[in-house]
């Protein structure tokens, strides 16, 4: 029955999705070209109400029995309407904030979700007490918004995501989550059946409403797959996780540089640095995708590997992130300091072909 769900969902989201194009445009849910975005006409951006409405038809379907499984739904409400809201009427980036926190309150009070303490790797285990609820409610907020941030080409959040709900999936059926694969397998497939219109050159845009939705689903279910676990297994989300994460994380690096706020818009993220390095739109894309896949796997090869073998692979992603982020500019052209001590000189941190 699960799998007939799961097919069911993947049909309803390809059917709903042309629909959504056309209501976009009758009311008004459109994004208009500028200097800081990549399209040039004007797209219909409402496609995650499509994969949310065929995600929620297979949870009914499904009717997966959890204690926090109500509160999980009416926190993704609150995210729903606040993209819908904001697709429209371009909500300000408070308003937003303020909504998201509600959602997380909502999961994290109301469902009880929460990391309450990491074991330490060499024993012993760190309890966050009265921090146990703002550090849960920070990550799900943060994934959030990371998710947002790296949906600026056509198919990539929705790629991404997909590809961080495969791990997720994989990982819960390690562990033996049934709830877990049941919701991140739903998300899926109805994400997928969107990426059909979404991917290059794209019909509608998944906009806040789609963007917001699946950060906020990853979010929560990166944590009831890996609460109150070891140290060493509390950064496999963080890897699952680790193409928007890091985007997002040097985002905020390059505005503090560079002495922005931390919401100011620039053309400087990951798929603006590889669109600059000569990549095409599609190559882009696809190049994140194997990105996204990379650390999707080595949050699987982290998860089995023992104590030493996770310090040293660890070690070797966070410097291959730093060379990469030199060879880009991702922080800026001049914040090169590997690449100036092997080479002794600057090196260009982007080319036009």
């Amino acid at each position: 029955m699960f799998y007939v769900t799961l097919i069911l969902c993947f049909l309803l989201s390809v059917i709903i999705t042309p629909f959504m194009i056309k209501l976009a445009f009758k009311i008004g849910a459109t994004d208009r070209p500028n200097q800081r975005k990549v399209h040039q006409k004007i797209m219909p951006r409402l496609g995650g109400l499509a994969i949310y409405i065929s995600f929620l038809i297979g949870v009914f379907i499904f009717d997966p029995s959890k204690a926090y499984h109500p509160y999980i739904l009416m926190g993704s409400v609150v995210i729903i309407i606040t993209g819908i809201v904001d697709d429209i009427l371009e909500l300000s980036a408070k308003v937003k904030f303020a909504a998201q926190m509600l959602a997380a309150l909502i999961v994290v009070i109301g469902g009880g979700i929460q990391v309450e303490f990491i074991n330490l790797p060499f024993g012993g285990q760190i309890d966050f007490g009265f921090l146990s609820t703002p550090l849960t409610i920070l990550w799900i907020v943060g994934v959030t918004n990371a998710i947002n941030l790296i949906d600026g080409l056509d198919g990539l959040a929705a790629g991404v995501s997909s590809i961080a709900l495969i791990t997720i999936a994989g990982m819960a059926v390690i562990m033996g989550n049934t709830y877990v694969i049941a919701i991140a397998s739903l998300v899926l497939v109805s994400t997928l059946g969107f990426l059909i219109y979404n991917f290059y050159p794209a019909k509608i845009f998944m906009g806040d409403t789609g963007a917001l939705f699946l950060g906020y689903i990853i979010a929560v279910l990166s944590l009831l797959g890996f609460k109150n676990v070891t140290m060493i297994s509390f950064i496999i989300p963080v890897l699952i996780l680790g193409v928007p994460l890091s985007d997002t994380f040097f985002a905020i690096i390059r505005r503090m540089v560079h002495k922005q706020p931390l919401s100011a818009p620039d053309k400087s993220h990951l798929h603006h640095c590889l669109l600059k390095f000569g990549f095409t739109h599609r190559q882009t894309v696809l190049l994140i995708y194997a990105v996204a896949a990379f650390f999707g796997l080595t949050a699987i090869i982290f998860s089995q590997a023992k104590l030493w073998g996770s310090l040293i692979l660890i070690a070797v992603v966070l410097l291959l992130i730093e060379i990469c982020v030199e060879v880009l500019g991702l922080v800026g052209k001049d914040y090169q300091p590997i690449l100036k001590r092997v080479k002794g000189r600057k090196f260009p941190a982007v080319r036009n072909r």
